[in-house]
């Protein structure tokens, strides 16, 4: 059984998988989201860039453009995101598997086709399981699957199924998101899929509202999910996903700094620590480092949890000149989340 952990693109994300170990990166299959940005072209290179340092040469990336606008990307040069992110990372050695997903215009269409056809990786197809009013049992369209799969010139083996509850919380909704899943899986899990995967996020939006100077446990919604579909599941286990430590939304862009905060996963839940800035810079980080250390939620195997713990270490013995900024304790907090989740799945 695999983790599929669903990532933001950014900076933190990836350097929390470069630093991953061995026994880590061999239980997950990332999918990483590219966050949206006024200048397309610059966050396509600078995802590239990420990637080229986080995944060693001759490994599949599953790469999302899905919230990108499916423009031309360069002046005067045909390609959209998929095309531009398929040549890119091919020059860098890195072989993709696209997402793709049932409402995919027939250019975004062509783009996944040319890259499936050009690294030989197959696809991902991304299917999201959503009530809504208008619809509160969604039901795969199993003809649109056949033909987007014929379009793609891909076998239902060379794909990747992943089915995508969104957020979950606990409540009404989380029992109709399982019914929902279940009846996915019992239309879709028996085709011969290269693999199935089921996902959902129980992060909040932001972290608003948290008390300051102090954890606050975020139970882990989608964990118990998954639990609760694989045991209602008569078939073979799905893989699991989640979001890391984010919510499932694309982030809204933020005006200021974050305040010191560490999202750190247990087995049951998140213990969101989130302190105010009183000392100079982000030193706050530091308190909130050795209060970390000091609860009964630093693990037993301690800094040798993951290179994320390690960070914290260093930070509450005061080892390191400075305490980092909102990209260095999301890569902290994701490289723990990821060892912790891998951990228990293996």
């Amino acid at each position: 059984m695999a983790y599929v952990p669903i990532l933001k693109g950014k900076a933190g994300e990836f350097r929390a998988l470069e630093h991953a170990t061995s026994d880590v990166r061999e239980r997950l299959r990332p999918v990483m989201e590219i966050v949206p940005d006024p200048d397309v072209r610059d966050v396509l290179e600078t995802f590239c860039r990420h990637a080229m340092d986080a995944v060693p040469l001759g490994e599949m990336l599953t790469v999302d453009c899905g919230a990108l606008p499916t423009q031309q990307v360069l002046q005067e040069d045909a390609g959209g995101p998929v095309a531009r992110i398929s040549e890119s990372l091919a020059l860098r050695g890195i072989e993709l598997c696209p997402v793709v997903r049932l409402t995919d215009g027939q250019e975004s269409v062509r783009e996944a086709r040319e890259a499936v056809a050009g690294h030989g990786r197959g696809v991902c197809l991304r299917i999201p399981v959503t009530p809504s009013a208008a619809m509160p049992s969604p039901s795969p369209d199993l003809h649109g699957v056949r033909r987007l799969l014929k379009a793609l010139s891909v076998d239902v083996d060379e794909t990747d199924l992943l089915l995508d509850a969104g957020p979950v919380h606990a409540g009404a909704r989380a029992k109709t998101l399982e019914g929902c899943l279940l009846a996915a899986l019992d239309r879709l899990a028996r085709w011969p899929w290269r693999h199935v995967c089921v996902a959902a996020g129980g992060f909040p939006p932001n972290l608003k509202g948290f008390p300051r100077g102090k954890a606050t446990a975020v139970a882990r919604h989608d964990a118990r999910l998954w639990q609760q579909v694989t045991e209602r599941w008569n078939g073979e286990p799905p893989d699991f996903g989640d979001f890391g430590v984010t919510h499932p939304h694309m982030p809204a862009k933020s005006r200021r700094p974050p305040d010191p905060n560490m999202r750190y996963t247990t087995k049951t839940d998140w213990q969101v620590f989130v302190y105010p800035r009183i000392r100079a810079g982000n030193d706050d980080f530091f308190v909130l480092s050795e209060d970390l250390v000091a609860s009964p939620y630093w693990p037993t195997a301690g800094s040798g949890t993951s290179w994320g713990d390690q960070q914290v270490l260093e930070c509450a013995r005061r080892r390191r000149p400075k305490a980092g900024g909102g990209t260095e304790w999301r890569a902290w907090a994701t490289s723990h989340h990821l060892a912790v989740v891998a951990t228990e799945l293996g």
